[in-house]
């Protein structure tokens, strides 16, 4: 990753054309193994942990990264479409790995949580294979982020919110952001050079909580995030008229100059 960005949307500026764009192209990252698990087992009947997020978290090649709250991902979907129609830029969504956790959750604990004669999971089990299906999920997030040369942020009131008396800091209630937002942090930026930037590597979703369940609030810091409004976007796609591809991005951060980061390379 070498430069990340907040926009924050007052409503859905996107064509229907690009929204069909979007989710074309998100289709293509969305497809499902459809493998039983046995597939993953050793002889000793132990699951290979490296070969199922090899195969239910792949790495693809894009440009940019979206984060995104659950109830944005129509307006994910649209920005991606835009991205590719406006600069020709290939997007990851986070979305598309949210769904493969929820199956291959739900398939391991089938198999070695669930209990058919008291039909009851077993808590100690489930918790035992929840923490390693988020820790792939985790690790397939955070090399994406690093993968990809840009991130995106959508600022809007179902991932974050702002708080009044604190710039640049908000809460959000949902865990994947937080560590998006916190990785994108911490993650030491590429060199400005494009062929450097990249490394070696190369459907339940999750509802929104009502208030009656469980709520669990994440600080967040947003100050390595430069800021972006429809306006920016608008200016930045008038300025690549005659360009398309990852060169685009340098328009957009000529345009953005990072903010006192120390951290990034010149």
């Amino acid at each position: 990753m070498y430069r990340g960005f907040k926009i924050s949307f007052d409503e859905d500026p996107f064509e229907t054309n690009e929204y069909l764009q979007g989710l074309a192209r998100h289709a293509l990252m969305q497809d499902r193994i459809e493998s039983t698990l046995d597939a993953y087992l050793d002889i000793n009947g132990v699951l290979n942990a490296s070969k199922m997020q090899a195969d239910w978290f792949p790495q693809v090649k894009a440009d940019v990264f979206i984060s995104h709250a659950h109830k944005d991902k129509d307006l994910a979907v649209s920005f991606a479409g835009w991205l590719h129609v406006a600069f020709g830029l290939s997007s990851f969504i986070d979305s598309c790995v949210w769904g493969h956790a929820s199956v291959l959750q739900a398939r391991i604990d089938k198999a070695f949580c669930y209990n058919s004669v008291t039909k009851t999971y077993d808590y100690t089990q489930r918790n035992y294979s929840t923490s390693h299906v988020h820790m792939m999920l985790a690790t397939a997030l955070t090399r994406m982020i690093d993968n990809c040369e840009c991130l995106f942020f959508l600022n809007t009131p179902s991932s974050l919110t702002i708080e009044q008396a604190v710039k640049d800091v908000g809460k959000t209630l949902s865990p994947w952001i937080y560590h998006e937002l916190a990785i994108s942090q911490m993650l030491r930026p590429k060199k400005k050079t494009r062929e450097r930037r990249f490394n070696r590597f190369g459907e339940k979703h999750y509802e929104s909580l009502e208030k009656s369940d469980l709520q669990i609030a994440h600080h967040v810091d947003l100050s390595h995030l430069n800021t972006l409004d429809l306006g920016d976007l608008i200016k930045w796609a008038e300025a690549c008229r005659s360009q398309t591809g990852a060169d685009t991005l340098d328009v957009l951060y000529d345009q953005s100059p990072p903010r006192n980061d120390n951290r990034l390379y010149s």
